[in-house]
């Protein structure tokens, strides 16, 4: 990439769970894809939970002409299914993955037969080669299970020593902490891209909801502007667009390697910024 080359873009959607949001989210891939995406990611529930309709999202943008990278959790899943899925994917012509641990459903006692994402990987490549390109997770303000910073850096080099091709980052609000996690990954000789997983503002009350429960900070002024407008839709829209943008601004003066979009299968809002960046 030369320097008068856009930052590499990616968008990430989960899977509909209606025959309507399945229509929904064609239109809305139809939308993305005209700010020339390298992939769209599709997400996995616990437990492998919406496993068909992981299956079936992914289908539908591969056959669009575009690539997807299905999101592959190990918790509670054995070899054997995971090879399974693996050979289903692989038969789709998928060799992108977003490999994860994830969670347990809730219920379930037993973490299956993979702990962590990097025996995940590490089976993966031991089987499968160098046949698929892998992104892992990053938590640039660490992982909210994780008491300690190191081990979770740690646990990331891990991750990437296992045979992870590239990183992308949970969301956050602040750079800084980006450019921390990544100079302190690059001391433990991690030398893959960490792309910025970016979050706009779809809904205030629903991002800080999930800020809150993963342990991310959302700036005091950002909060407390944005609490201000109260039910002011246009201007909490106005100026949480205002705020990615310049977060992403900052992120690829500082040479990001790209940045990856949750979309919460909306369009509007992500085109809106890749416009500014690109404009």
């Amino acid at each position: 990439m030369t320097s008068t080359d856009p930052t590499p873009i990616s968008f990430e959607f989960f899977p509909p769970n209606t025959p309507a949001g399945s229509e929904k989210l064609k239109v809305v891939v139809n939308e993305l894809a005209t700010v020339n995406p390298e992939f769209f990611s599709v997400t996995y529930g616990a437990g492998g939970s919406t496993r068909e309709k992981t299956l079936a999202t992914v289908q539908d943008i591969a056959a669009a002409g575009h690539e997807a990278a299905p999101h592959l959790s190990c918790i509670g899943s054995t070899r054997e299914n995971i090879a399974e899925i693996l050979s289903t994917y692989r038969a789709q012509g998928i060799r992108r993955l977003v490999a994860l641990r994830g969670d347990l459903p809730s219920g379930t006692a037993s973490a299956g037969e993979f702990r962590y994402a990097n025996e995940l990987i590490s089976f993966i490549r031991q089987t499968q080669g160098k046949d698929w390109i892998i992104e892992v997770a990053a938590y640039p303000e660490y992982h909210p299970q994780q008491r300690y910073a190191r081990r979770d850096l740690e646990h990331f080099a891990a991750k990437v020593k296992a045979g992870a091709d590239a990183a992308i980052t949970q969301f956050f609000f602040n750079p800084d902490a980006y450019f921390h996690f990544v100079d302190e990954v690059r001391k433990l000789g991690v030398t893959v891209p960490v792309v910025a997983g970016v979050m706009p503002f779809h809904n205030y009350a629903k991002v800080a909801q999930f800020a809150l429960r993963d342990g991310i900070e959302i700036p005091r002024w950002v909060a407390l502007k944005m609490e201000g407008y109260m039910d002011d839709i246009a201007s909490i829209r106005a100026f949480g667009l205002d705020v990615v943008t310049q977060l992403c601004e900052r992120l690829i003066a500082g040479g990001v390697p790209g940045i990856h979009f949750y979309t919460l299968n909306q369009s509007a809002l992500s085109l809106e910024i890749c416009r500014r960046l690109r404009g």
